[in-house]
């Protein structure tokens, strides 16, 4: 039986009263300004509400129209729209729209099928602009529209597209256009990618939370067989990422240890907001070339001992490995070397490989081991969209999916297979093409744990919702031995 979706709507809205509204919606009612609306909404794209509220009031006082917006040279656009998500982009498709509004006569079209037509603009942009800022029936799906409408079951769909489609179909007309502001603030502070808050929501008592796994509070019952809660990511540079909000994604997250890798930093370029965040102790392992490789660690408690590399100084030098030793357990975060361009490096990554094994094995001969991170190597047709074209390219050849099987035959498991069998799982979509949003990728991240620990692995999962970088955090909860 199916959810009454109005109740749960309803709902919905009555539990965001008091949160904040999505910043489009925001600059829609404070300026009623349809230009504006549609700034906005190109701004937003992959960007957190409050990077794009600067950015556009910043623009918008260089460029209140769009006469204004025409004079901006590109370069200058960049500049005062950083550091929203893709601004080069963003920044590119802005110093085009004036040019591409000569079709309209420079009066903001009302219709999706005009609005595409516009640069950087989608379906989704053009959604939110007609329900937004015209006030007619369009129903705009982001991430959280997508997510919420699957976990509550209303739809079953792999993309928001596929969700907006359905969604047209079954849908009361008096949600079109606010669906998309109700269920972003809901996603965003009750119902989130990571840890929902069901413990707090009036509809978890009928809630189908699909695929959800609620936030541990201290009232939980599995506080009596406490587990740790690890996240993995590859951030693709850790200054980089500061800028789009990496610290407070971290605090959402929650997590008791963030194993990143490709950090591509000194220790002297870092801030102390990185070295020191709050309620974490953090240990970093940089290779010597400056902007290249490097693994770091945050844990809340303080491990009995770290070691940086593994012993092997032509590996080790690129600062590649970081071990946490815990009272019953080692943590290895591991960045693998990329086999590169024409597979130079084939041969460096295969050794590296083999000895990542063989140290993984001699520690597992001692307690638990948990072998995290950017492995570079997508396992299985399965793992990657297109795996045919991709036969003889770096991350897929048949010698690195080779060591790949040796390493699971020999000790160790892939936990995110443990628990989901399904194609279309990917960690990692290439910045060119679109990728991500069609969802063109790869998985090459990795939870694995020594077959001993096999029990203790209570879920497994990938944060494909967690923007940020080219890939996305792996997330695994382990069973804390008494």
């Amino acid at each position: 039986m199916g959810i009454d979706i109005e109740l749960f709507l309803q709902t919905a809205a009555g539990e965001i009263e008091n949160k904040k509204v999505p910043v489009v919606d925001l600059i829609a009612v404070q300026t009623k300004d349809p230009y504006k609306v549609l700034i906005a909404t190109i701004l937003s794209a992959r960007t957190k509400d409050e990077t794009t509220a600067v950015a556009a009031a910043r623009l918008f006082k260089k460029a209140p129209d769009l006469q204004s917006l025409a004079e901006i040279p590109q370069a200058k656009l960049e500049k005062l729209i950083y550091p929203v998500g893709f601004y080069r982009n963003k920044a590119s498709f802005l110093a085009k729209l004036p040019d591409a509004m000569n079709q309209f006569d420079n009066i903001i079209p009302e219709t999706i099928e005009e609005l595409i037509k516009l640069p950087g603009v989608g379906r989704k942009t053009a959604n939110l602009v007609v329900s937004v800022a015209f006030k007619k029936d369009a129903i705009c799906v982001d991430t959280h529209v997508h997510r919420i409408m699957n976990l509550w079951g209303y739809v079953n769909t792999k993309d928001p597209l596929e969700t907006e489609m359905a969604l047209r179909g079954k849908l009361p007309r008096q949600f079109w256009i606010t669906v998309n502001s109700i269920l972003v603030a809901f996603g965003q502070s009750i119902c989130r990618p990571v840890g929902p808050h069901c413990d707090i929501c009036r509809l978890q008592p009928d809630c189908p939370q699909l695929g959800v796994k609620p936030r541990r509070t201290p009232t939980s019952k599995n506080n009596t067989h406490p587990s740790k809660t690890l996240i993995s990511w590859n951030v693709n540079g850790i200054r980089a990422i500061e800028k789009k909000g990496f610290s407070q994604t971290i605090k959402e997250l929650g997590a008791d240890i963030i194993a990143i890798q490709e950090t591509r930093a000194q220790l002297e370029q870092l801030s102390d907001n990185l070295i020191n965040m709050d309620g974490y102790y953090s240990f970093w392992n940089s290779g010597e070339k400056k902007g290249y490789s490097g693994v770091a660690v945050y844990s809340r408690n303080k491990p009995l001992n770290v070691t940086y590399g593994f012993g092997v100084e032509e590996f080790d030098r690129e600062g590649r490995v970081i071990t946490l030793e815990f009272n019953n357990f080692f943590l290895i975060n591991v960045y693998f070397p990329n086999s590169g361009e024409e597979l130079k490096r084939l041969d460096f990554k295969l050794r590296f490989n083999r000895l990542l094994h063989a140290y993984g094995k001699q520690l597992a001969d001692k307690k638990s081991v948990i072998i995290c991170g950017d492995y570079n190597v997508a396992h299985k047709p399965i793992d990657l969209k297109n795996p045919k074209a991709n036969e003889t390219n770096a991350g897929y050849t048949i010698e690195e999916r080779q060591w790949m099987d040796s390493f699971l035959n020999g000790g160790f498991v892939d936990t995110f297979r443990m628990f989901n069998k399904e194609p279309e799982n990917y960690t990692w979509w290439s910045y060119r093409f679109n990728a991500r949003a069609k969802n063109i990728g790869w998985r090459i991240d990795y939870f694995c744990v020594d077959m001993a620990s096999k029990s203790r692995v209570q879920n497994s999962e990938i944060l494909g919702d967690i923007m940020g970088s080219d890939h996305c955090p792996v997330k695994m909860d382990f069973l804390m031995e008494r």
